[in-house]
């Protein structure tokens, strides 16, 4: 792994995306990979993240953290793969907890680009040899429904919804305490923990803006079962997002949770409504709770014995 580096941005540079002015810079490396290493925040622009379309000023000082050097092209992989609907130009797969949607620090295979292809071959190219067909991500213990583009013409008119906001997100979540207001919004901005590099935190006055709204579904009595909704797509957002205002998803250590012996957070991206850039048609897909999560529930509502389900 290389050593850190301290680089200077200069009125010459003023107006270039960050990825470009770092491959000026650091020519040795390629543009996906420090593209990469833009994403798991191991560039900083005056102490902050940026995204790598950022625009440089003139008079940043940016600090670069390399990561291990990890493969530069995603290869096709055979796994299980469960398609929930395909057109022309986009396909919606229902994402296992567990499996990583692209690879990034450390792990470079049995993701779900491996799989996708393996099973389609050709996904679009606009984000870069990594990340194939990748419009949006889900985190790595997120289940649920997500959507791949099959061309370039497909993945930027998708872009283009999800950054005006005009696909909807939805998702289920079972959080401690009983939230007492039925429905609520969540804007606090969130940026990376200046702690701890792998969370994420909402404490800050400053960060990335983003919603979070969320509506009761049913309360018990030390949790709540609710239904979120997004309209930005923050790194870990929904569980930073709850965990602010005293909430934490159960499962979630890294966000303050209790101790669980659930295997994994309670958190599914049930729903997502957009337009078919291939039809002009609205599309909405629906991944129903997974197994695991339904038997906490059921237990929580009295029609699942408890011996059948992992202790909350």
């Amino acid at each position: 792994m290389a050593s850190d580096l301290w680089l200077e941005a200069s009125p010459v540079d003023s107006g270039k995306r960050l990825d470009a002015f770092l491959h000026e810079r650091m020519g040795q490396f390629s543009r996906s990979r420090l593209q990469s290493w833009i994403e798991q925040g191991r560039v900083l622009v005056n102490g902050s993240p940026e995204k790598r379309s950022y625009q440089i000023k003139g008079a940043e000082r940016i600090h670069v953290e390399p990561g291990e050097l990890a493969p530069l092209r995603a290869t096709p992989e055979e796994l299980p793969l469960e398609v929930l609907y395909e057109d022309a130009g986009v396909i919606a797969i229902n994402k296992p907890a567990g499996m990583v949607v692209h690879a990034g620090a450390g792990r470079h295979a049995g993701t779900l680009v491996n799989a996708l292809l393996h099973r389609f071959g050709k996904l679009s190219t606009v984000g870069g040899d990594l990340r194939p067909g990748i419009v949006h991500r889900l985190d790595r213990f997120t289940s649920g429904v997500i959507l791949v583009a099959r061309t370039d013409a497909a993945h930027r008119n998708l872009a283009d919804q999800f950054s005006s906001r005009r696909v909807e997100k939805v998702y289920l979540a079972l959080v401690h305490g009983r939230v007492k207001l039925d429905q609520a919004t969540v804007t606090k901005p969130i940026t990376r923990d200046p702690h701890r590099r792998t969370r994420m935190t909402a404490r800050l006055e400053h960060g990335r803006q983003a919603i979070t709204t969320y509506r009761v579904l049913e309360r018990f009595d030390k949790f709540t079962f609710l239904e979120v909704k997004i309209g930005t797509g923050r790194t870990h957002q929904i569980r930073v997002h709850l965990a602010s205002v005293g909430h934490p998803v159960v499962g979630d250590p890294l966000y303050g949770a209790p101790a669980s012996a659930l295997a994994r957070y309670f958190l599914h991206a049930h729903r997502i409504t957009f337009t078919s850039p291939a039809s002009g048609e609205p599309i909405t897909v629906t991944s129903p709770l997974p197994l695991d999560l339904q038997r906490c529930l059921d237990h929580l509502t009295g029609h699942q014995p408890p011996a059948t389900i992992p202790s909350l």
